[in-house]
């Protein structure tokens, strides 16, 4: 049995993903990806201002007029939701932690897919690939999803972004539209985002919270690696301890979007104090423009 704070954690995610798909995102998502493909429809006659390069000149030749070939999209989609569950997703100083952040963006991605009938999938990971979750259709399917973001116990701590996108490319052959869901906080890993990139439309979330990038004014403090368990003693009345502090987040976070770019992957930034629909909405009108 789930405890009851899990279970409204769930239900709220759940209601409220819902609603936002349905009254805030309706047709974005549909829009800015496209299928993987395209399907012979049918053959018909040539009409003024077909490309000549559609016509198909064996069917032209034998009928003796000119016929063009008609193609249609391959609209289904598979969705790959690839979720950090590192132990850094626990911090938080808003209203929610970082992977609570994580699984809301998850689920409002989840349910614009399902909306539009592609398949969705998931991998969760920490140091290692922790469990994969094959592509399916269906609301439940959604709501299982969210389920074991909630829920699931990982046995690792660390963050090995590499091994994750890696494990993409090993079970998803087809091109998929991939969502790696992270704080990034991990090392060596943009020749994988590269080479997924060429095969797959990868997109970097990059999840923080307002607290990581600054200490209180609290004298003595004792600061906590939550991956590494490192202890650190650290004046945070001194405002040169401070500044320093600051300035290595700073260099971290910017790191991570640095790497993301020079990948030639697109990096959503999501805060915990964000509303996540407002900014994967702006994202997608972005997407919208540079088509």
């Amino acid at each position: 049995m789930l405890p009851a704070e899990i279970i409204k954690k769930i239900k709220r995610i759940h209601i409220k993903s819902g609603r936002m798909v349905n009254t805030m995102m309706a047709g974005q998502y549909r829009s800015v990806f496209r299928g993987s493909g395209i399907e012979f429809e049918e053959v018909r006659e040539y009409t003024p201002g077909d490309e000549v390069k559609s016509i198909d000149w064996k069917v032209s030749a034998r009928l003796g007029r000119p016929f063009v070939k008609l193609y249609r999209e391959e609209r289904e989609l598979i969705v790959m939701l690839l979720v950090d569950m590192s132990a850094s997703g626990g911090f938080g100083t808003a209203e929610s932690i970082k992977q609570e952040t994580a699984a809301e963006i998850a689920a409002v991605l989840a349910f614009n897919a399902i909306r539009n009938n592609d398949k969705v999938g998931a991998i969760l990971f920490t140091d290692r690939v922790e469990k994969y979750i094959p592509p399916m259709k269906g609301s439940s399917h959604v709501w299982r999803v969210i389920k074991e973001i909630f829920t699931f116990q990982p046995q690792g701590k660390g963050t090995d972004i590499k091994d994750a996108v890696s494990y993409l490319g090993r079970v998803c052959r087809k091109r998929t539209v991939a969502f790696l869901i992270s704080d990034f906080l991990a090392q060596d890993y943009s020749r994988q985002l590269k080479i997924a990139g060429k095969k797959h439309e990868l997109i970097g979330i990059l999840v923080s919270d307002s607290g990581e990038f600054s200490l209180p004014k609290a004298g003595i403090l004792s600061v906590q690696d939550l991956e590494s368990g490192e202890l650190l003693m650290m004046d945070a009345f001194d405002p040169k301890t401070r500044q320093q502090f600051e300035s290595m987040k700073a260099a971290e976070y910017r790191a991570s979007k640095e790497t993301l770019k020079a990948s030639d992957i697109d990096c959503v930034e999501v805060s915990t104090r964000d509303s996540v629909a407002d900014v994967l909405i702006n994202f997608f009108r972005y997407r919208e423009k540079m088509r």
